[in-house]
Order: structure tokens, then C-alpha cells, then sequence
């Protein structure tokens, strides 16, 4: 099995759609989370045109579309990136290509576009989200309690990190 990123294309919104409004992945994304083909077509321009501020990049497995992965700069000056939307297609689940595919993003975030700093949010029911993180090597910072209105329930936001020496032998 062969794990890939690449950018995404406009030729992706097609896939990014059933991806991100299919019944088993669309709980666990942010609420505010593009889901339709204009607001993915947006965002697949934004990264085409301020790469090193923003991304949406397609995880492939074999040369097939089988995910997404993004960031966003939250600081210029401390070289810090927000990570988000990372969702796997279910047909591909249980492969853990997440975690390599996540190690892959990490590296081109910090060795090639010259972050410092990478971090993430994830809701505290998605327990499976918070154990790819930990397996690919983000540290838990914190939890914020009860911060977001989840389809009418208070849910927490659990916070992790990961530093360029984190990377560094």
C-alpha cells in the first residue's frame, strides 16, 4: 500500500463532496466545515493560490483518492499552522494510513514551508481522532471544557501540538 499527498484540484470536488457528507464521516467535522462544491471549490482555490498559508491536500492510497488533510497559518510571525479537516473515505478505514499520511504532511509543514509549530482540536467524543493523533506523534496540551454547541450539546475540544524538534532525530 502506497500512501500519498498531493494539493487538491479542482477535479477532487466531486470526491471531497461524497467525503465529506457521507454518514460516517460528516459527525465529526467541524460544524463549520465547507461540505458542498462551491464552498470546496473555495477552499481548493485559496490553496492553489497562498500555498504556504493555506492547504488542502488529497490523501491518495495507490494513486486513489482516499482522503483529505488541511492547515491553516495562525501565526506568521511564530511560524505556527492549524491543522484540520482530516477525514478518511470509511471504504479505507482500519489501514491507519492517517498516521502515515499524517507524518508525511508534518514533515512538508515543517521542513519545506518552514513551520515551527503544528496544532490541532479535536472533539472529545472523537476518541478514535485523539488516538491517531497521539499514534502519530502529537503531544495533548490541554482541553477546552464544553466550548462548542455540537448539534445542541456542549462538547469539549481536546488540544495537541507538535514542535520541530519533535521531528528532529
Amino acid at each position: 500500500m502506497s500512501v500519498t499527498l498531493r494539493r487538491a484540484e479542482p477535479r477532487d470536488v466531486e470526491f471531497l463532496v461524497e467525503l465529506l457528507t457521507n454518514e460516517e464521516v460528516e459527525p465529526f467535522l467541524a460544524a463549520v466545515r465547507p461540505r458542498d462544491r462551491e464552498g470546496l471549490t473555495a477552499e481548493i482555490e485559496r490553496s492553489e493560490s497562498e500555498p504556504e498559508e493555506f492547504g488542502r491536500f488529497v490523501i491518495e492510497v495507490d494513486g486513489q483518492p482516499a482522503g483529505l488533510m488541511g492547515f491553516e497559518r495562525a501565526n506568521r510571525r511564530s511560524r505556527i499552522a492549524n491543522l484540520g479537516s482530516l477525514a478518511v473515505h470509511p471504504d479505507f478505514r482500519g489501514r491507519r494510513l492517517a498516521d502515515e499520511a499524517a507524518r508525511i504532511f508534518q514533515r512538508h509543514l515543517i521542513f519545506d514551508l518552514g513551520y515551527h509549530r503544528l496544532q490541532l482540536e479535536i472533539y472529545g467524543f472523537n476518541e478514535r481522532a485523539q488516538a491517531h493523533a497521539e499514534r502519530a506523534g502529537f503531544i495533548k496540551e490541554g482541553i477546552r471544557r464544553k466550548a462548542y454547541d455540537r448539534d445542541g450539546e456542549w462538547v469539549d475540544g481536546v488540544i495537541y501540538g507538535l514542535v520541530r524538534e519533535d521531528l528532529e532525530p
